[in-house]
């Protein structure tokens, strides 16, 4: 499962949307609830980012996120 998390870079300041950036994790969970929870775990202790949002991506939003050219997937 491919996971798009959405942070700001520093837990500092408070967030606003137009410093928000975003990474592509996979995860290999049982369920979408487990992959979200890996996927927090990972970018918590690998990372100083401010989490804001962590979701799931369909297949059609896979495919449009690997043509936009800004896909890539972030290993810890």
């Amino acid at each position: 499962m491919i996971y798009k998390v959405f942070y700001q870079e520093t837990k500092e300041r408070s967030p606003r949307r137009e410093k928000t950036r975003s990474l592509y994790l996979e995860v290999d969970a049982d369920s979408e609830l487990a992959g979200r929870i890996q996927a927090r775990k990972l970018v918590e202790e690998n990372t100083p980012y401010n989490i804001e949002f962590i979701e799931l991506l369909s297949d059609k939003h896979l495919d449009y996120e690997k043509e936009s050219g800004t896909f890539e997937l972030t290993e810890f």
